[in-house]
């Protein structure tokens, strides 16, 4: 099990998982009721999604990386670090329409895996990454993201 750490100064944090969160629920001493207060219901969906293995970084030759985690539902969604964007529904309309959200499960499993060094990592060439993108664009009808 993983353990979740907050730094005193709030800006550096790594991940748990939902034992630790039963834990804390049961009046345990623990940073996890900050992670929930400041990003909701989408905490322990992302605590979930970073115990399941299902972030992947995917990089190639040139440097260039996104990353592309499996969701709940068992749709592949990509996010992008550079640019705090993800393909997902609830990016589009909780972040981006309503704005009552800082970021979707995606994103915050994207930065608890790194953190905590549990995302996957895939190498592929230039080429396989453009292709990866572009698939993801046509399917998802996005156009120009970052």
């Amino acid at each position: 099990e993983v353990q979740l750490s907050v730094e005193e100064d709030g800006g550096h944090f790594a991940c748990s998982s939902r034992g630790a969160f039963e834990r804390d629920k049961k009046g345990f001493p623990g940073d996890l009721a900050w992670l929930k207060f400041v990003f909701g219901s989408s905490a322990v969906a992302a605590l979930d999604l970073v115990d399941q293995h299902s972030v992947t970084r995917i990089v190639s030759p040139s440097g260039r990386a996104v990353y592309q985690v499996l969701g709940s539902s068992g749709k592949l969604y990509t996010c992008y670090a550079s640019c705090h964007f993800c393909t997902c529904p609830a990016f589009a309309f909780s972040v981006l329409r309503k704005n009552n959200s800082l970021m979707c499960k995606h994103i915050l499993a994207m930065y608890l895996s790194q953190a905590t060094g549990a995302c996957q990592e895939l190498s592929v060439s230039d080429q396989q990454l453009a292709s990866i993108l572009l698939a993801e664009e046509e399917e998802e009808g996005l156009g120009t993201m970052c």
